[in-house]
Order: C-alpha cells, then structure tokens, then sequence
C-alpha cells in the first residue's frame, strides 16, 4: 500500500481524532520532507489568544511521523516506530496557519538499512520546524524516533 497524504489523513481521523478535530492535517509528502499544517481556532487555543503547545506539537510530530511512516512502508519490512523522546522551543505566538516543515528524511534511510541488515534498534533525531504566515519562525521541535524489527511470529 501505497502512503500518500490522503490516507495518512482519514488514518488522522480515526486513529488520532483529538489532532484532526484540532484541525492538524498533512499537506505535503515527499521522500526526504514533509508539511503539517494547522490553523489557529477556538479548539486549538490557549489562554493567551494563540496556538496551545499540545496542538503544536501533534503537528511538528505528525511531519517528522509521516516520513518515518512513508519510508518503513516503501521497505517492505516489518518495523515498529516510537517517539522515546522529544523537546520544543517557542519563539512568537502562533496564531494564524502555521506549517511545520520537516526535511529529515534522509536521516531515515541508513537507520532503516541498519536495523533490517543487523536486527538491532536504531534512533534517528528529527527536526520540525513551525513557521507563520509570514515565513516567521514560531516553534522548533526535536522528536528521536526508535525503529526495530518487529518480532517474527
């Protein structure tokens, strides 16, 4: 099966529906990039007349996910993936659409090539970076997604 942006969406709507409902959606997916985008809304706002963290951060994981998704996928293997550990800055009020951008995908590859030839877990540091309507830097995530073989059976 092929993963494109569509699926990876209706997957949103019934997998993750606090990120869909929140208005987090996957715009773009190539091999080594990704864009997540979500609009500022009354669902998704905090106190202080912007973009609460949580929303954010579904959407800066779903665009490092995403290829991490796309990759596993296009290699036929069976491998598991997990966040074991992430961080995020924020430097301006998110308000308006924010796009967070992830251009890690290279990363993925010789991990995935790793654990399939030696059987051994790997961690790959991706970045995703939030950024208004302007082109304006709002938020900076770090996720490190773990891989490993899953277990025959």
């Amino acid at each position: 099966m092929e993963v494109t942006v569509k699926k990876l969406n209706t997957y949103l709507m019934f997998k993750l529906p606090s990120a869909f409902l929140c208005g987090v959606r996957l715009k773009e997916l190539e091999n080594n990039k990704a864009v997540v985008a979500v609009k500022y809304k009354w669902i998704n706002q905090n106190p202080f007349n912007s973009m609460y963290f949580a929303v954010q951060s579904m959407a800066a994981e779903l665009a490092t996910g995403a290829i991490v998704i796309k990759k596993i996928q296009e290699s036929g293997a069976k491998i598991s993936m997990l966040v074991t550990n992430h961080s995020g800055a924020f430097s301006k009020k998110a308000v308006g659409k924010i796009s967070f951008i992830c251009n890690d995908g290279v990363l993925i590859d010789a991990a995935l090539k790793k654990t399939i030839e030696t059987g051994e877990g790997q961690t790959i540091q991706m970045k995703s970076i939030g950024v208004n309507e302007a082109g304006e830097q709002v938020s900076s995530y770090q996720f490190e997604w773990s891989i490993k073989l899953k277990p025959k059976k």
